[in-house]
């Protein structure tokens, strides 16, 4: 029986210290052709299981600043295809993944790239109501997309691109699979990485206040949803409006105790914003150390 051809396609998996995480993330993408884990000096095992998988494993420097380990991949990496797939090691793609993705980079014509929905597990429970739907750019012309560039200061928030979006130039599309997203797994993984996130959140906006955006790279649906983001940075009781977002709007209070305990500790994650934002504008002449 002859082996199924591989998916002309190179994926990025960028890691540290991802030793948890990394089988079952490879496993779900052992049918693209090319596989990129770009690491951060992980001392886990991480690179003996990428090595297992025959993922080509690169070693990523940070300087503090600029570029964050994904976009420095898109710019230095030796790709074989058009198409590349970002893939953070907390996540998997379904079984469907291979067909629609072969799929989708066959037809694509025109289409510079496709965006992609994922599920949220916290606390060992899928939420199907808090924080979905969750669109994400991940598959794209390498060419025709680089992550925004939101501030040129360090953000104290790690070296790898989070809450930065994907911006393509071209149009785009959406695929009909989900990913899922084992991001938050326990509550101390939610409050240390929300502890980061808020530093990013502080500095980015602290900019806009103290110096206009720092963005480099704009367009489209991303735009819009800075805009929003900017727009809701000026209104009062933003961690109440944050809680009431995802556990009303949303509708969280159907994900049971899980989506109660997810919508507050993201008004607590509303709250570090604020207070640290507030922190930075007071502190300008050590805003960009």
């Amino acid at each position: 029986m002859s082996e199924t051809p591989k998916v002309p396609i190179s994926v990025i998996v960028p890691i540290k210290n991802e030793a948890a995480n990394l089988r079952r993330c490879l496993d779900s993408v052992k049918w693209a052709d090319e596989i990129f884990v770009v690491d951060s000096q992980s001392t886990d095992g991480s690179i003996e299981i990428a090595q297992e998988y025959g993922a080509q494993v690169v070693q990523f420097q940070f300087n503090g600043r600029w570029p964050k380990k994904k976009n420095w991949a898109l710019e230095n990496l030796p790709f074989r295809y058009e198409w590349i797939f970002i893939l953070d090691a907390d996540e998997v793609l379904p079984p469907e993944a291979r067909e629609e993705f072969a799929r989708a980079i066959a037809d694509a014509g025109e289409i510079a790239g496709y965006w992609i929905n994922r599920h949220f597990m916290f606390m060992g429970r899928w939420l199907r109501h808090s924080y979905y739907p969750n669109w994400n750019l991940r598959l794209f012309r390498h060419s025709l997309g680089r992550y925004e560039k939101l501030t040129d200061a360090s953000t104290h928030s790690g070296d790898n691109e989070v809450h930065e979006h994907v911006i393509v130039q071209g149009p785009t599309g959406r695929l009909r699979c989900e990913m899922d997203h084992y991001a938050f797994p326990s509550v101390e993984v939610f409050v240390e990485k929300h502890n980061r996130y808020s530093n990013w959140e502080a500095r980015v906006s602290a900019d806009r206040r103290l110096f206009g955006s720092a963005a480099h790279i704009r367009g489209g649906a991303v735009e819009r949803r800075r805009k929003l983001k900017l727009l809701s940075q000026h209104l009062p009781f933003r961690p109440l409006l944050r809680f009431l977002y995802i556990y009303v709007w949303q509708k969280g209070f159907l994900d049971g105790r899980e989506g109660y305990y997810f919508a507050r500790m993201h008004a607590v994650y509303e709250f570090l914003s604020v207070a640290k934002t507030y922190e930075l504008t007071k502190t300008k002449p050590a805003a960009d150390e």
